[in-house]
């Protein structure tokens, strides 16, 4: 199969290495970039553990501070897999979504702990909030923005126009959104949309692709599992 991934780049290069692994042929087309930038370190006195609801978040703490000792509750394995690479040696994985972390957290943190969420400028504030309702001193640090593309790869275009693309990954429910714009009039009702949440496929009208399937888990393993 040809798949076209929508990840940032630095992700994305990394599933066309699995895809192809599996026997599938990988086409990237980022649609949104994180824009990593320095600034001063969060500040870490008397935080228990460190949230991280990406690996844009992990890479953009160690940009800001050289501090290992504080743990990482990761959101899943991807992400966990970064901060353990990044040297921090405490590292949990909820293997699911913020709610999941905020579940975990409330198992893995002291009661009245304070919990730093290092997010994007996009981030909701949901888990903050969970864990507030949990008891917890929840705190955001903003360190990063994303970057949406403004049109589609040329070469992406092309191979969607002559329906050489069997199937499109989606890994949020702006990156969905976002290729529906970019690829207005272009020919994709054949293709097969694989999303790694419900909420991720709600974006997509009825009638848009030929198959909507959801991965099992909201994490790069559930998504590389649909194509097998």
């Amino acid at each position: 199969m040809k798949i076209l991934v929508t990840r940032p780049l630095a992700d994305g290069r990394e599933i066309a290495a699995r895809l192809a692994e599996q026997g599938h042929q990988a086409l990237l087309a980022p649609l949104l970039e994180p824009r990593l930038s320095d600034g001063p370190e969060p500040e870490l006195d008397g935080v228990e553990a460190i949230l991280a609801t990406s690996a844009n978040g992990v890479r953009a703490l160690v940009r800001r501070t050289v501090r290992r000792d504080i743990p990482i509750f990761a959101v899943g394995p991807q992400t966990a897999e970064e901060a353990t690479h990044a040297g921090f040696a405490n590292v949990k994985s909820a293997d699911g979504d913020a709610v999941a972390l905020a579940e975990a957290a409330g198992r893995w943190a002291r009661p009245g702990a304070v919990l730093l969420h290092v997010c994007g400028e996009d981030a909701p504030g949901t888990l903050a909030d969970m864990l507030a309702a949990r008891g917890f001193a929840a705190r955001r640090a903003v360190l990063y923005g994303m970057a949406a593309a403004t049109a589609l790869p040329p070469d992406v275009r092309d191979a969607l126009g002559q329906g050489a693309v069997d199937a499109v990954m989606f890994f949020s429910p702006k990156t969905a959104g976002l290729f529906l714009e970019l690829a207005r009039g272009l020919p994709i009702t054949g293709l097969t949309a694989l999303c790694i949440s419900p909420n991720t496929a709600k974006v997509l009208p009825a009638g848009a692709f030929a198959r909507v399937q959801i991965a099992e888990k909201p994490n790069q393993d559930a998504m590389l599992k649909l194509v097998g």
